[in-house]
């Protein structure tokens, strides 16, 4: 298993996670069927959608044992790699609370318009962390560029007033939106895999000790700390380092094994990912399988689906080498936070000029509905691969 480059079939399940979730968001309509979106927050069973957030933190998982283990293999040490984790966990924070107002904004006390705040909070935030190609002579030109996304974030978000009672108006975090979610997971769990590094047994302790958090968390065991929650509450609930570190494992099996056979690599990994679908499922007695919730159930049916479906990719993709057209997903994988934002940008750009581009979804034919939203993934597809092509990716 490669220590310090890229493997094909993490870029890949997490490209087919990305183009899952834009197909499904965009299809999240009353005439489609409910297998395909999120369920009623009542309901007790399993769809497609349920799966997508928790595969992609488990990506997120499976990449740190990568990213971190490379930086102490060139030398950094604890401090410096620690504070790596740091700025990116704020990175992710901040631009999941900016996310997550841009839609309270009350365009008559702000004096700017909903559209317009949200696309110009996207153009800061790739104004900043965009991946430059830095030389000598352009060294000026990139900080002018970066100072000029923070200068636009901090007006915008001076000017932020959502003329609600709550905060005041102001900006709030809220449940931090989808980035800074992953950027809570992250942060405990890059902390984790930096204290205890490649050994499994420890990683599968702390993983443990997340998944009794969450049973106590949903057994309301912790309701005094309702005035920490609102802050510390991803971590608390316990349910995102979870499948965090459901991730990490399934790397750290891989590099211990995958050298010198893979076989019982891939065979340890799909036997664990059975093990926690069928524990979910017998969970389910006392803990319904609700999504919305994050009861346990969900989460260890996640993230045995997440472990089968990858060990089926590695196997495909890195061992046996199988030809199959992957450049486009492996695009998509590699740069799925400029994927996900660049497809919120272009809904505001929409919306602002009334393009009737969404004629479909006021249809009430099914087909019309599901080839409308095919239409929408390809497009954001091809809009991802022409943005990396012109060197417009992020980078936290």
């Amino acid at each position: 298993m490669p220590e310090n480059n890229r493997i094909e079939s993490i870029d890949v399940m997490r490209g087919l996670i990305l183009i899952l979730m834009l197909f499904i968001t965009d299809l999240y309509l009353p005439v489609v069927s409910q297998g395909l979106v999120n369920r009623p927050h009542e309901f007790n069973g399993y769809g497609i959608a349920d799966w997508i957030f928790p595969g992609f933190l488990f990506i997120v998982g499976m990449v740190i044992p990568i990213s971190i283990g490379k930086r102490i293999s060139e030398g950094q040490n604890i401090k410096s790699t620690a504070r790596h984790i740091i700025i990116r966990t704020i990175s992710l924070l901040t631009i999941g609370v900016l996310m997550l107002n841009a839609e309270r904004v009350n365009a008559e006390f702000t004096g700017i318009g909903k559209n317009l705040w949200a696309i110009l909070i996207y153009t800061g935030i790739f104004l900043i962390w965009n991946k430059y190609q830095e030389t000598d002579r352009n060294f000026f030109t990139i900080a002018g560029l970066k100072l000029a996304g923070i200068a636009v974030l901090v007006i915008l978000v001076y000017k932020f007033r959502s003329g609600e009672f709550e905060n005041n108006g102001s900006l709030i975090t809220g449940w931090w939106g989808i980035p800074g979610i992953i950027g809570w997971g992250y942060l405990v769990s890059a902390l984790i895999y930096l204290a205890i590094r490649d050994n499994i047994l420890n990683t599968i302790v702390a993983s443990l000790f997340f998944l009794t958090l969450n049973i106590f968390y949903k057994l309301d065991y912790f309701s005094a700390l309702h005035h920490i929650t609102s802050i510390f509450g991803v971590v608390i609930e316990g349910k995102v380092p979870l499948i965090i570190l459901s991730g990490v494992i399934t790397t750290l099996i891989l590099k211990k094994y995958s050298f010198s056979n893979s076989r019982k690599a891939i065979l340890i990994i799909v036997t664990i990912g059975i093990s926690c679908i069928l524990f979910g499922i017998i969970i389910r007695k006392w803990f319904n399988i609700i999504a919305i919730q994050a009861i346990p159930s969900w989460e260890l049916i996640c993230i045995g689906i997440s472990m089968v479906l990858y060990a089926l990719l590695h196997w495909t993709i890195d061992i046996k080498k199988a030809p199959v057209r992957i450049h486009l997903i492996k695009v998509v994988g590699a740069y799925s936070l400029t994927t996900y934002l660049a497809s919120n940008i272009l809904y505001y750009l929409i919306w602002s000029t009334h393009i009737p581009l969404f004629f479909y979804k006021q249809s009430g034919v099914y087909l019309i509905v599901i080839a409308g939203s095919i239409f929408w993934t390809l497009l954001m597809i091809a809009v991802t691969f022409l943005l990396v092509r012109y060197n417009i990716k992020l980078r936290l």
